[in-house]
């Protein structure tokens, strides 16, 4: 490597996992509240109907919501499956 040439290091988060990686619904108008919360529900563990509503009144008003933030592994298995459910996705973001 040249002096002139400067090598990024990725220095993550101190944990050797990296940064954390953030699923964003859009809002449409195509998809209702309920369709978001059952998308929402049936895809990410632990997340009740309920608060898949909440996240869905979240997104409608806001125009989106962070709906999982973790490794990035799981982040693409969500959104895909996710956007496949036809939610409109952002692109995945790190944080």
């Amino acid at each position: 490597m040249s002096p002139a040439t400067k090598e990024r290091v990725d220095r993550g988060t101190g944990t050797g996992l990296g940064a954390p990686w953030n699923v964003i619904v859009l809002n449409d108008n195509h998809n209702t509240f309920e369709g978001v919360a059952f998308a929402l529900s049936a895809t990410i563990p632990s997340l009740s109907y309920d608060q898949g509503m909440s996240l869905a009144n979240r997104i409608h008003n806001t125009g989106q919501a962070i709906v999982w933030s973790g490794h990035k592994e799981p982040a693409e298995l969500y959104w895909d499956q996710l956007r496949a459910a036809g939610l409109t996705m952002a692109p995945l973001e790190r944080v």
